[in-house]
């Protein structure tokens, strides 16, 4: 969502980098680019204008200290990630759990918000953390609410309470009133009540969420909002906390292409968190709100902190923990392991997606091979090395002609495709290698064979060397046998 903002940054910080002593002009040409960047992202006015005013401030008046530093930039770059970390909401914020369960959380917002999806999703979430959510179908006006709610819990597995078909039948006040009561009977700690939203806000919309707010007394209302929808966002969600009231925003869809102005926006204009995101179509796409994390793609620093996370969650604990120790003892990475890489990865989503948590992800060099992978890759990847014997995924050096020929037809790929697998799979070998230096991917993740990464973007540049890196070519070998005998004769 936010590729267009991330790539403008980049630019601004790129012009700043070659400056070497920073001026104050120079403070000032680069706050008019931040601002004409976070314009064209379609950041409310009145956010914009407070955010430059507060980094040209800071700028300013810590010049002095600047101008001492030995990278001037990079201060330059703190000063602005801590401001853009503020109005994305500051500290992170956790589900405010009672005292006396249950825990009641009430979504609301406006119809196709995602409110429904959103509830599954999050039912999932605080499932997986060891508690016992119930949902609750009061969502009794959309055609096939209640049935769509019902089929998301199924995929769940959690409970739901829906004893009105909907489809405008039922009370949703009595029905979210009766769920407290059957959560108390049943020992749910948590109650998910989905609510019905309009096209617009209206009257009827904020009678029915006050009306349900007053019948249960909710200890979490979630304001579920669209991203793409622009500064519409902002002023519905404005609307909403003028007429009834929410603890926290919920964003959805934050995969989309649209400019993401309303997820920078939100959080400052109506003074609530940004508490969840959503960010893909899967049930496992969702998560807290970080907004550090947030600031730091932005600003094209990746999210591995994320990735991480996510490879942690995917790989079993006896796998990551195997792999660390491989990673720290610095033992080869085999093909066996990465077979359980890629079995991973695949939980995980698209790798295309993964690779944009990665420092530089915005870099058109390094977009532009992110955005070539086709995921489907990964499982024609997986029947190759399926088609390996273990012998062979520990030593790819036994792979002779007679073992590539069979395992390209047992994978029903060709034989250069194994090749090209097995020579990318070194490579990938030797990043490894060096990333054990410092400064690199987690321990248990790494890059799929094939896949290179840019020098300079907090990771070590692959094995083939950089154009205009300034290191010394290597000599190439002529391929006139009596040539290539003088040449060695000669080093």
């Amino acid at each position: 969502m936010f590729e267009g903002l991330s790539t403008r940054f980049s630019e601004v910080f790129g012009s700043l980098r070659k400056k070497g002593r920073i001026t104050e002009s120079d403070i000032d040409s680069t706050c008019v680019e931040l601002r004409t960047a976070l314009l064209e992202a379609d950041v409310a006015l009145s956010v914009v204008d407070s955010f430059i005013a507060r980094v040209r401030e800071k700028s300013l008046t810590a010049l002095v200290d600047i101008r001492q530093s030995t990278n001037q930039s990079q201060e330059i770059y703190g000063i602005i990630n801590q401001e853009l970390i503020a109005i994305l909401g500051g500290a992170a914020r956790r589900i405010r759990f009672s005292k006396n369960p249950p825990t009641v959380i009430m979504l609301a917002g406006l119809q196709g918000s995602g409110k429904t999806t959103l509830a599954g999703k999050l039912a999932r979430f605080l499932k997986e953390d060891g508690n016992t959510p119930l949902l609750v179908a009061a969502d009794l006006q959309r055609p096939n609410a209640v049935t769509q709610l019902s089929v998301l819990a199924d995929s769940v597995k959690v409970p739901i309470f829906a004893p009105e078909p909907g489809n405008g039948v039922g009370d949703p006040v009595k029905v979210a009133k009766d769920a407290i009561h059957f959560a108390k009977e049943k020992l749910h700690n948590i109650v998910i009540i989905d609510t019905a939203g309009r096209l617009g806000v209206d009257a009827e919309l904020m009678k029915q969420a006050s009306d349900i707010r007053d019948a249960v007394s909710p200890d979490e209302i979630l304001f579920v909002v669209d991203a793409m929808i622009g500064q519409d966002a902002v002023r519905t969600a404005q609307s909403f906390a003028d007429g009834v009231g929410f603890d926290a925003v919920v964003l959805t869809k934050l995969d989309g292409d649209a400019k993401g102005g309303a997820a920078l926006s939100i959080a400052e204009i109506t003074g609530k968190p940004i508490l969840f995101s959503s960010t893909g179509e899967r049930l496992s796409d969702f998560d807290y709100f970080y907004p550090d994390r947030m600031a730091s793609r932005i600003l094209g620093m990746g999210d591995i902190q994320t990735l991480a996370e996510q490879a942690k969650k995917a790989l079993d604990g006896d796998s990551a923990k195997r792999l660390e120790e491989k990673f720290a003892t610095g033992e080869d990475f085999t093909l066996e392991d990465f077979l359980e890489q890629l079995q991973a990865m695949k939980k995980m989503g698209s790798m295309t997606k993964l690779l944009g948590m990665l420092p530089g992800a915005n870099n058109a060099a390094m977009k532009k091979q992110i955005d070539s992978l086709d995921d489907k890759e990964l499982v024609r990847t997986q029947a190759i090395v399926q088609s390996m014997t273990p012998e062979e995924r520990r030593n790819p050096k036994v792979l002779n002609g007679s073992r590539r020929s069979r395992i390209a037809r047992g994978s029903g790929r060709t034989v250069t495709e194994v090749n090209s697998l097995v020579d990318r799979f070194s490579a990938a070998q030797k990043v490894m290698k060096q990333m054990r230096g410092g400064g690199g991917l987690p321990p248990g993740v790494s890059l799929p064979p094939g896949v290179s990464l840019p020098a300079g973007m907090g990771l070590p540049a692959a094995p083939v060397r950089a154009k205009n890196s300034g290191a010394p070519k290597k000599k190439s070998k002529s391929g006139n046998p009596a040539k290539r005998a003088a040449e060695e004769g000669r080093s």
